[in-house]
Parts: structure tokens; sequence; C-alpha cells
């Protein structure tokens, strides 16, 4: 049995027999599943609506809020998988890391982390921390019916690049200075984002969430061999802690050509591709037993219609010989995307790949 079959003696839930869910298993699919990172968000005029004077933390612990926004794709693009309305910081706001989300800029953390006083700050995230996720979950769940959602978090190394420089970074010096200056302190602080992180997957899949996804937006600014000594163990502890629960595990990074094989080696069961390597050659990097998901330049989706199904139908070629494969962009939706190309993209995918 995989890691990702229904446990012993559990009946399969609504979702079990989802197009989305056997991708991730390596089963035979009725067509290629689509969702897309980012899909609810600022390139819908309904969710720009809702959020109207609502700051984006505030917007994520508001159940009935999370449980629109996240239904909202799925209702206008006819996606294969709803992925949780949330931000990777929520969990570190929810332990009472004082940080904000400001626009034009991302996570801004007041007092950003530097000595090994400062792991103090870091204690256990439990369900009562997130009673609105919970919540949030159990609304979508019964609207959703046979549509899975995916839950998410992001990795440690991101969590502890935005806690180590204050906020998003090019460079990431101060989070390699301490990765390289104080290789200890560094290990300590990603063991207990490990957890934490862990405890937020967790909180997801036990109130519904048929899959996770680790988002490691930043890893690509990591040398392999930086990423096996001083990160790889880190994540590999939060696949490890969910593993149990018997759902697929997503693993996604920016700029992680290099870094594929490590990505499916720290224990994901579908490994996330950007777009800048094509699907055949990600698979021969990742190696066998792991589905992949992606790859479509998101930018592809401002070149009109007939381009988008040009190298939609590259990508669908490039994914023909794959054990798994979920259609996804390379990246999320940008803000200023026309949804109506979204929604002609899952139609173009679904009826391409029809059986």
């Amino acid at each position: 049995m995989s890691a990702i079959d229904a446990p012993a003696g559990q009946q399969p839930t609504a979702t079990y027999e989802s197009a989305f869910l056997k991708a991730c298993r390596r089963e035979p699919v009725p067509h290629t599943p689509v969702w897309f990172m980012r899909q609810a968000g600022r390139s819908l005029p309904e969710y720009l609506k809702v959020r109207e004077g609502i700051g984006m933390l505030d917007s994520c612990e508001r159940p009935d809020l999370v449980a629109e926004i996240t239904l909202q794709p799925v209702r206008r693009h006819r996606v294969d998988a709803a992925i949780y309305y949330s931000d990777i910081v929520v969990p570190l706001r929810a332990i009472g890391i004082d940080l904000d989300i400001k626009p034009g800029v991302g996570p801004v953390v007041d007092q950003p982390f530097r000595t090994r006083a400062d792991l103090a700050r870091l204690r256990d995230l439990t369900p009562d921390d997130v009673p609105y996720v919970t919540e949030a979950i159990g609304l979508l769940t019964a609207e959703l019916g046979a549509t899975p959602l995916i839950g998410f978090a992001g990795a440690p190394f991101t969590l502890a690049s935005y806690l180590v420089e204050g906020g998003p970074s090019r460079t990431y010096e101060n989070a390699k200075a301490m990765m390289y200056g104080d290789p200890e302190l560094w290990a300590d602080l990603l063991d207990r984002l490990a957890d934490i992180t862990a405890g937020f997957l967790k909180v997801q899949i036990e109130a519904g969430a048929s899959a996770v996804q680790l988002f490691d937006s930043w890893a690509g600014a990591l040398a392999p061999a930086d990423y096996r000594r001083s990160v790889l163990s880190a994540s590999a502890k939060v696949f490890k802690a969910v593993e149990g629960y018997g759902v697929p595990r997503i693993h996604f990074g920016v700029g992680t050509g290099e870094l594929l094989g490590l990505l499916g080696e720290a224990g994901a069961d579908v490994v996330g591709v950007d777009w800048r390597v094509p699907l055949d050659e990600a698979a021969r990097r990742v190696g066998p037993g792991k589905a992949l998901q992606g790859n479509l330049d998101p930018t592809v989706l401002f070149a009109g219609t007939r381009a988008v199904e040009t190298k939609a139908r590259e990508v669908l070629d490039a994914a023909a010989g794959l054990e798994g494969h979920v259609f996804n962009l390379g990246h999320g939706v940008m803000p200023s995307t026309d949804p109506d190309a979204l929604t002609r993209l899952v139609e173009y995918v679904h009826t391409q790949t029809a059986n």
C-alpha cells in the first residue's frame, strides 16, 4: 500500500475517485485534472469585491469569507480541485509573531529573527490557535462534495527566510548568513518551523482537506548541496508528520529545476514543476514513483487563445509518458490575468485529454 492509498479499514471519501486524486496516486484518469496556484485571488472581480476594505490576514481568519473565496474559482473555472484560501504566514501570526502583509510588498516581520533567543518566540501551533481553519474547511467540504480541497503551508526554508530577512528578499543575505555562519541555530530554527508547519497541515487534513501542498517558494535560491545539507531534513520532517493520513503530499518551489530530485526525496508524492523545465525532463530528474504537477508559464495567458492552446499542448505532450500528471501553471495566477483565459484553458485541457 502506498502512502496515498485509503488507510486500511477506512472508507474512501467522496473525493477519492476524483480525477485529481487519481492523478496524484498515478492511476488512470478520465481527463487530466487542472487547478491553478493563486486561482482564488486578485484575477477575479468577485474576489476583489468581497475583499474590499478587508486586510489580507484578516480575511484569512473569517471562515465565511475563506469559504466564499475558495469556492469562487471552482464555480467560475470548473477546476478539478479547490485550494484553501490562506497565506503561508498565517500559522506564524497564529502563534503570536508580529507580522503583517503590506500591499505591494508582502509579509513583513516587525522584529526579524537573528539570535538563538528568538527561537523562544516559536511555540507549537495547536488547533485552538486556528479555529477559523477548522470551521472554514467544514463549510467548504459541505459545498465541494466530490471536488477535493487542497490544504497548504509554507515550507520551513521559505518561512525562515521571511523571519530572518524581515520580509521579501532577492538575495536572502541574512538567511544565508545564518545558514552558513551558524548552522546549529539555522537547523534549530528550521526544525521548529517544521513542527509548526506540520501542525498547521494536520489541522487542515483533520478538518477535511483531501491533499496538501508545501510551498517552498524561495528554495530556488539554494544550490543543491546547500539544500541537501541545510533544508532537506526539515521539509522531510513535515512530510513524514502527515504521511499517516494517507492524503497526497505535493511539493513546489520556484526556480527549483536543479532541486527537483531533492524535492521528491523529501517525501512528496507529487512534485510541482515551474515553467523552466519541460515535464519529460523533470520526470527524469525526479525519478520514478512520483506524479508531477505543472507547468504552463503564467505569462502565456496574456498572449491570446491560440498561443495559450499551443503552449498548453506542449505541456500535455511533454506529460504524455508520466506516471501521473496534474495540469497547473508553473507559478501562481498573475493578478492582471483575464479570468476567461483560465476558464478556456481548463476546458481545453479537459477536452484534449478526455478518455
